[in-house]
């Protein structure tokens, strides 16, 4: 698909390279970023996922003015050290160019070849794998710090185990399944997508994470949500109207025993009692009980995602910076540091 497509006619607002590696008979997608004067989308820019993501998030803080300007100053005074830890110049192993890239198990003698083989062709890059957390990944973000990775604090996601639910399920999720047989919409099954289904995907995808939310998400097009469902690297579901015309919809990626919702959109122009996000979030839910994976909810409505048996857990992205001169190695130390120490503590004292 990479070598097919040129990235911004799937991505509008990335700027990268994508190759793969072979490590151990295992192939995993690869991401060469590289600084550029514009903020890149924050799957490959951690300057924009660091500052200006966590800017945008601090709407949060607005009801205490004093925390609120606080924040805002902590972040800028971080942007120095971003600029010297060179993050931005980086290769990101296993990157499917999606808000969270489940990873698939990696052992200590692998970890040591992908630090080998990639910061011999890649000297000046910092070498990276995201979307890791201690409960699916506990084994894998181990070996990866024996082998001299280091872990930098990303953000709270919440993780459902749907290996193994409870005997009796939380009552949103029974709400939820109630209102998935009673609504007026109807659903659409993965093989029932159209290309004028993947245009009306892309535009509800933008409707709720960039324009409700922040333009700095990914901007995935049409094309995209086609090539990867296409593929098979995607699954789709959705709801329609009386005219057949989607108004919700899901995009599924499975990976590791980890099943994601990348995609997820609706039209936010219809009654919010049609509960449109409850049902496209219900047949995530429902896929990974079904088929006993986990279900990483992703970031944000954390009220509502613990209401339906979620898990609040600290996502991390694992940094190989060996290779590189002494003072990024230094900034990411300290980077390190200031995440761990004063950034996980913000993020669980505030819910964010």
């Amino acid at each position: 698909m990479f070598n097919a497509v040129p990235i911004g006619e799937l991505i509008a607002n990335l700027e990268t390279d994508i190759t793969k590696i072979t490590v151990n008979g295992v192939d995993f997608p690869v991401s060469i970023n590289r600084p550029t004067k514009d903020a890149n989308c924050y799957i490959c820019c951690p300057r924009t996922a660091y500052i200006d993501y966590a800017i945008d998030e601090t709407r949060n803080f607005v009801q205490s003015p004093i925390l609120f300007r606080l924040v805002k100053i902590l972040i800028h005074c971080c942007r120095p050290l971003l600029w010297t830890a060179g993050l931005d110049s980086q290769v990101q192993i296993n990157n499917w160019l999606l808000s969270t890239n489940p990873v698939p198990f990696i052992d200590v003698m692998s970890a040591r070849n992908i630090a080998k083989q990639v910061s011999t062709t890649h000297p000046g890059h910092a070498i990276v794998v995201r979307s890791l957390n201690k409960q699916t990944d506990f084994e894998t973000i181990k070996n990866l710090r024996e082998a001299g990775f280091r872990l930098l604090p990303a953000r709270r996601i919440y993780l459902f185990d749907g290996r193994q639910p409870p005997p009796k399920l939380p009552q949103n999720v029974r709400y939820d399944r109630a209102l998935r047989r009673q609504t007026r919409y109807l659903f659409a099954p993965d093989d029932s997508f159209t290309e004028a289904d993947y245009h009306r995907a892309a535009d509800l995808y933008k409707m709720l994470y960039l324009d409700k939310y922040t333009p700095l998400n990914p901007d995935y097009s049409p094309c995209y949500i086609r090539e990867m469902h296409q593929r098979g690297l995607f699954k789709l579901a959705g709801y329609r109207d009386d005219a057949g015309q989607l108004v919700a919809v899901a995009g599924f990626f499975f990976n590791a025993q980890t099943l994601t919702q990348p995609i997820v959109g609706y039209d936010t122009s219809l009654p919010r009692k049609d509960g449109l996000y409850r049902l496209v979030m219900a047949v995530g839910q429902s896929l990974a009980l079904d088929n006993k994976q986990f279900f990483n909810m992703s970031a944000g409505a954390g009220s509502f995602k613990r209401l339906r048996g979620a898990k609040p857990i600290i996502e991390y992205t694992a940094v190989y910076e060996k290779h590189l001169p002494r003072k990024q190695r230094y900034a990411i130390r300290i980077m390190e540091w200031i995440l761990s120490r004063i950034g996980i503590p913000l993020l669980e004292r505030f819910d964010l």
